[in-house]
């Protein structure tokens, strides 16, 4: 294992793409592989059936974000075996594995001075000490805090650097960031209404599903595991069959052979009937009502992560 104690690799990109192997990467893929990261150029650049290709062929697992820690089991060939350890996950008991490429890791001090300062904004600007742009960062991106003021100095890969405290909350720990109710995850995914459904995407440049739904909880301080199936297995069990019971905020889930097979997709209930979810490659978050869709025949289960909600 690569590391110790008082060292951790973390990702030195704004979003680093977790592969299920080094063979998986296909030229296109060359924005989202090197040492400057350019997703919105690496989406604009894959056509229709390039983009299909993500979700059918299994090439990509889950994506990194700036700072987020990993375990590094082996390096071969520039790329890292990695485990995303705050990334739940019943592939691996430590969290979710994959390969990334090893120029997009750090190796940097453990500091945790005054918690964590969480980006609650779409995107963020960091800046040098000297006040220069360093970085876009997106939304979630957690950096320890160094000193506080109109301005946060955090840590990042790249050493000390500055966000807006407008743009960012401040929690303890990454374990104790402040928890939001069902309401306040339903409106926070507005937020992400018309950005665009991406594979294995963990990030406000594209979520797929379970991304989507992972990361409206985290952001209220509830953290699940990273795929919908992983998902449906947690939380507190609510009767699919009795919408009165429905709770906004509650996850929905969906399975191939009307209800019966795989789980392949997962929503986030709205209230009223209605879900916001991230749908299909090509398609944008949005809202739906359920009723009449392939949705309303493929439900399985319906889970509970927030305790206090009102229903609707």
């Amino acid at each position: 294992m690569y590391g110790t104690e008082s060292t951790a690799w973390v990702c030195n990109v704004p979003v680093a793409t977790v592969w299920t192997n080094p063979g998986s990467v296909r030229e296109v893929d060359a924005h989202g592989t090197g040492e400057t990261v350019k997703v919105n150029k690496w989406i604009e650049t894959m056509n229709e059936q390039e983009n299909h290709d993500l979700t059918h062929s299994g090439r990509i697992q889950t994506q990194l974000l700036y700072g987020e820690p990993v375990l590094v089991e082996e390096v071969v060939d520039g790329w890292a075996k990695i485990i995303a350890i705050w990334q739940p996950s019943s592939k691996d008991e430590r969290g979710y594995p994959g390969w990334v490429p090893l120029h997009q890791l750090t190796e940097t001090a453990v500091v945790n001075e005054l918690g964590y300062a969480r980006v609650s904004v779409r995107k963020a600007q960091l800046w040098t000490e000297e006040f220069k742009p360093l970085l876009v960062v997106p939304f979630n991106t957690l950096l320890p805090v160094k000193e506080k003021g109109d301005f946060f100095c955090v840590q990042t890969p790249d050493g000390e650097a500055f966000i807006k405290a407008e743009e960012v909350e401040l929690a303890p720990s990454v374990d104790e960031i402040p928890t939001g109710s069902g309401h306040e995850i339903a409106k926070l995914a507005e937020d992400f209404l018309d950005l665009q459904y991406f594979w294995g995407g963990m990030s406000s440049y594209g979520y797929d599903c379970s991304g989507l739904s992972y990361n409206m909880l985290k952001a209220n301080g509830v953290v699940i595991p990273r795929d919908a199936h992983d998902q449906a297995a947690a939380g507190i069990e609510i009767d699919t069959q009795n919408q009165s019971e429905w709770h906004i905020g509650d996850l929905l889930f969906f399975a191939y052979e009307e209800g019966k097979g795989r789980i392949h997709h997962v929503g986030i209930y709205y209230g009223n009937g209605l879900m916001i979810h991230s749908p299909t490659p090509g398609k944008a978050i949005e809202i739906i009502e359920l009723a009449g869709t392939v949705h309303e025949k493929e439900l399985c289960a319906v889970r509970r992560f927030i305790q206090e909600e009102e229903k609707r």
